[in-house]
Formats: C-alpha cells, structure tokens, sequence
C-alpha cells in the first residue's frame, strides 16, 4: 500500500520513537499532523520531515491527558487535515522505578494520565471520524513490558498490559469495518525513556543499557511503517521486538 499524501497523525513526535516516526513516514510521502507537548522541539521534526519528503506538515502543541484539548484540536483542524488515515498513538512515558508500596502517587498519576487515559482520548475522538469514512489504522505503541512485569515497574508494566487490552479491544470493537488495529511492541529503545524515568538522571540513566546493543527509535519506526504499507486486507495485529540481548522485560545478556 502507497501511503504518498496519506495523513498520519502521530502524538508524542517531537522525540525518540515517535520523532523517528515522523521522519520514516515522511519519507514515504505521507502528510504528517504532528503533536506534543514540547513546541520547539516539535518544530525541529517538522523541518526535519519536511526535508525528508513530507509534502505537508500541521504541527500541534498537544498535552494528551488532557482529554478536552485533546478533542478540541482534532475538532478545529482544517479541513484538509480532518480526513486522519492513519493514527499513532505513540505518547508515552515511564516515572520512577521503586518498590510499589513506595511508589510516588505523582509518578502513578502521569504514567496513567498518558500511557492509559491519553491513548483512550485520542483514540476516542479519531477513531469514530476514520468508521464514517471508511478506512484508517491505528497504531498503538505497547512494550514487553506489558507482557511480563519486571521488579519495580508494577504502574508502567500494568499501563502497558492497559495499551494490550484497549488494543485488542478496539480491534474487536471495529470488526466488521475496513479499519485496522495493531500494537507495536519494543523492548529495551535506546530514547529519553531511562532520563525521563529516572527525573533527569543522566548516570543514573546511562547504566540501563551498559553492556547492550539496544533498538533504536528509527528500529521501531521501521516495523511502524511496514505494519501501515500492508495490503488493505491484512492486519497486523500484534509485532514485538527486542534486541537480540533481550529475551523478555526481565531476562538480558549484558557483554563484560
């Protein structure tokens, strides 16, 4: 499937997996609708994917937990924007990584805040555009770990199992329209993921991949755009991967 002068819109694009995104369907001709929280940042990919190939980009200063907002902007895009083929639901993040009865409330409520209730809001407010007309895609961003949880993740492995069940539930929920449904499953990424977890961190940070040959961003976004170039009829339903050191989210061979 071509996807020139497709529109896909992307959340959490102004860095890591959904940056890489951007920049791969750029390549592939796609209009990119663009959203995060972090404008300047936003506005670097932008130009990057514009230089890419992108024929046209709409960039949205976009906090996903925000569920009024977030309807409120896919309701005011212009009218050449409106018609979104292909969602990625890629925001997302990771705080703290302690004990869960010492667990921070405010690390919990973030985690829930966008990995859950801003996946449910934006899918909610493009999904029922995408049944009127008759076709689009969406992708969720999942992990390993919502598959198997790892010591002192419990809240971001349980968003995560979260992100597995709303996908398979959207994809039964749309049976019976051309719509396609697929979750992306990555392991260890080597992204902002471990500075954001860990507040900034950046030692701290670091020593998650010592010893690993980690996935890249432009890893994940390669399988993202080979799940939305399938045929119409063919729907991926479900891709993980891991760098070969990987195993799973607990089990991983580290080099001396």
């Amino acid at each position: 499937m071509s996807l020139r002068g497709k529109i896909v819109f992307i959340t959490g694009a102004s860095a890591g997996i959904g940056a890489a995104t951007a920049l791969a369907f750029a390549a592939e001709g796609a209009r990119l609708l663009l959203a995060a929280r972090r404008a300047s940042k936003l506005a670097e990919v932008a130009s990057r994917a514009i230089e890419r190939g992108a024929p046209a980009v709409h960039s949205i200063d976009l906090d996903v937990r925000d569920h009024r907002a977030v309807q409120q902007a896919v309701d005011d895009l212009p009218p050449e924007w409106a018609e979104i083929d292909i969602l990625v639901n890629n925001a997302g993040l990771s705080r703290g990584l302690d004990k869960l009865y010492m667990g921070k409330i405010q690390d919990w409520e973030e985690m829930i805040d966008t990995n859950v209730k801003g996946l449910l809001y934006v899918t909610r407010a493009v999904v029922p555009g995408m049944v009127v007309r008759g076709h689009g895609h969406v992708i969720n961003l999942g992990s390993t770990a919502g598959e198997l949880t790892y010591p002192n993740g419990a809240v971001y492995c349980a968003t995560k199992a979260a992100e597995k069940a709303i996908n398979d539930g959207l994809r039964q929920d749309v049976l019976g329209t051309p719509l396609r449904v697929t979750s992306v499953d990555p392991g260890m990424v080597e992204t902002e993921f471990s500075m954001v977890r860990f507040h900034g961190d950046s030692e701290r940070a670091a020593k998650v991949y010592n010893g690993i040959k980690p996935l890249t961003p432009e890893d994940v976004a390669e399988v993202i755009v080979w799940a939305a170039r399938q045929p119409a009829h063919v729907n991926i339903a479900r891709v993980q991967l891991t760098t070969v050191q990987q195993a799973n989210s607990l089990l991983f061979s580290r080099n001396e």
